[in-house]
């Protein structure tokens, strides 16, 4: 082989190489431009946040100041109906009181008995649920946002429906309470 050939060769595998190293980065400003967009702005962040902000300042201001109240007329199989009061002060949810009572008007949260064996059965009991879901209510401010607490499905699924119906009438001002005939 030539010099001349040689030189040929090296130039056309540099070629190569430099064409390589232009497509390797082309290929990582494509990535990184598609990666960027997908993230977003952070002004994108701070809009959604405002936004947020704003529906979680209309739902407050629309609530009337009082006390709402929600029973169930008759007790359920295990024999427990709730008994659930929300207060709305400032316009805002600042107590949440969701419980169950028995025939001797006891409470629910105050069973040891219950307690332990929701704790044995299920892991959870209702002094462990019951002031998680009030908590969520009142940090929230919305009922859909409170979140199922495991191992009490049922009874969070109740608290979300009769939390709705309470905010409900606070937002009409309505502090008859609520019979639910179940």
């Amino acid at each position: 082989m030539s010099i001349h050939e040689k030189k040929q060769k090296l130039k056309g595998g540099t070629s190569i190489m430099k064409f390589n190293k232009k497509m390797t980065a082309w290929s990582l400003t494509l990535a990184s431009t598609l990666l960027l967009a997908a993230c977003g702005s952070d002004t994108d962040t701070e809009e959604a946040v405002s936004s947020d902000a704003a529906v979680e300042e209309t739902t407050g201001s629309e609530l009337k100041d009082g006390t709402y109240t929600l029973v169930q007329k008759n007790l359920d199989d295990n024999g427990w109906k709730v008994d659930f009061t929300m207060v709305v002060e400032g316009g805002k949810i600042t107590e949440s009181n969701y419980d169950y009572k028995n025939e001797a008007g006891e409470l629910k949260s105050e069973d040891e008995g219950y307690q332990t064996a929701m704790v044995d059965k299920v892991g959870v009991g209702p002094q462990d649920y019951l002031p998680e879901l009030n908590e969520q209510l009142v940090e929230k401010q919305d009922a859909s946002e409170v979140e199922v607490v495991s191992g009490a499905t049922h009874s969070s699924e109740l608290f979300v429906e009769y939390a709705e119906q309470l905010i409900a009438a606070a937002k009409e001002g309505n502090t008859e309470t609520i019979e639910i005939d179940n």
